[in-house]
């Protein structure tokens, strides 16, 4: 299904969008729950998805792992999220009765030896999440046949998240970060010019690379372990002042935009300098005008004299904020959000028959 992008269709969608389910967080994202549209390289092996309604089922969710070790509080998903007929559980001794289970490819990877070892009992789904780039998801080859459904950043997934879900079409009223409005006061609000936090450096990175020939011919302030102090430990706060964030990714990878973009650079105010995927999946989230691609420009020195010549003139560098006139930035809860989408879908598939075949062909794709 293509994604529509285009700021001239957007009324139009998102008022369609708007009778989706709530737990459709994302600007013009058709399938985040759809678990009949399959990612290249998976395949359905038989039975069409039931078009019944899916509320009616109640399904046990079993989280085999908590992502990271966090354990939060499991979500109520008919309170937060309106998904009625969810159970939550981590309770390993119900793997019996789950309906699905839920497994982290962090922990899969690191305790192998903790899968389950009984019979999978008939009926039952196992989901994979995973929200690192292919870089950093090792032993991919070794899951194909062992899921049913796919939940992660990349768009052709059965459950489908952004690092961060991006934007919420919000009418003309928007509220703007840290109170801001219009465009042509933008400059006096960012008395700085270009920021960077980084916490992962390393010099084999692309970004890393580029940073240093950037730094050439603008200055670039970097915030971090081994650098400047956050204002107030506050990756928002300490952005918020400035008018370019460098939304540098550490993988370049397919759909691979993380909170780098969305968080850092979006929440705060700042304009989105991009180092990651083509523009054009980018334009797949977001709206042209809202961020600035490094491919854009020739060289890095034709870069920073664009980012200059923006914080000349106010109303050039306010084209880039005028997005926020009628789209907000929605902020996932880790990983309350997820958990209620993935019950969601396996109410949705639950006649459905389906093995992904080919995990680690169709992630790295």
């Amino acid at each position: 299904m293509a994604v529509l992008s285009a700021y001239m269709s957007k009324r139009g969608c998102m008022r369609c969008l708007r009778r989706l389910a709530p737990l459709v967080p994302v600007l013009m994202l058709l399938m985040l729950a759809v678990p009949h549209a399959l990612a290249p390289g998976a395949s359905l092996d038989s039975e069409d998805l039931d078009s019944g309604d899916s509320d009616a089922q109640v399904m046990l969710l079993l989280l085999w792992w908590a992502p990271f070790g966090n354990k939060p509080a499991l979500p109520d998903c008919a309170m937060s999220y309106g998904v009625r007929g969810c159970t939550l559980t981590q309770d390993r001794a119900e793997y019996s009765r789950a309906n699905a289970v839920i497994m982290h490819h962090r922990e899969l990877v690191q305790e192998p030896e903790e899968l389950p070892q009984l019979p999978r009992p008939e009926g039952q789904k196992w989901i994979w999440m995973n929200f690192e780039s292919p870089s950093h998801s090792p032993w991919l080859d070794g899951l194909d046949r062992l899921f049913n459904l796919t939940m992660s950043y990349r768009f052709g997934s059965d459950i489908f998240f952004v690092d961060n879900p991006p934007m919420n079409h919000h009418g003309n009223n928007v509220g703007l970060p840290m109170g801001r409005r219009g465009s042509d006061s933008q400059a006096d609000q960012h008395p700085a010019l270009v920021a960077w936090v980084i916490s992962n450096w390393n010099e084999e990175q692309e970004r890393v690379q580029f940073y240093w020939r950037l730094r050439r011919y603008i200055r670039v302030d970097i915030y971090g372990r081994r650098a400047l102090r956050l204002v107030n430990e506050s990756v928002l706060q300490t952005i918020s002042n400035y008018k370019f964030y460098l939304a540098f990714e550490n993988s370049l990878h397919t759909d691979y935009i993380t909170e780098k973009l969305w968080h850092n650079a979006l929440q705060a105010g700042a304009v989105p300098v991009v180092l990651g995927p083509p523009r054009e999946n980018y334009e797949r989230f977001l709206p042209p005008d809202a961020f600035i691609h490094v491919h854009d420009f020739k060289s890095p020195r034709a870069l920073a004299a664009y980012l200059m010549y923006l914080d000349r003139n106010p109303t050039e560098y306010g084209r880039y904020l005028a997005w926020r006139r009628d789209y907000s930035v929605h902020v996932a809860s880790f990983w309350a959000e997820h958990y209620c989408a993935a019950c969601q879908a396996v109410q949705a598939s639950r006649k459905q028959k389906k093995t992904v075949k080919h995990l680690e062909i169709w992630f790295n794709s």
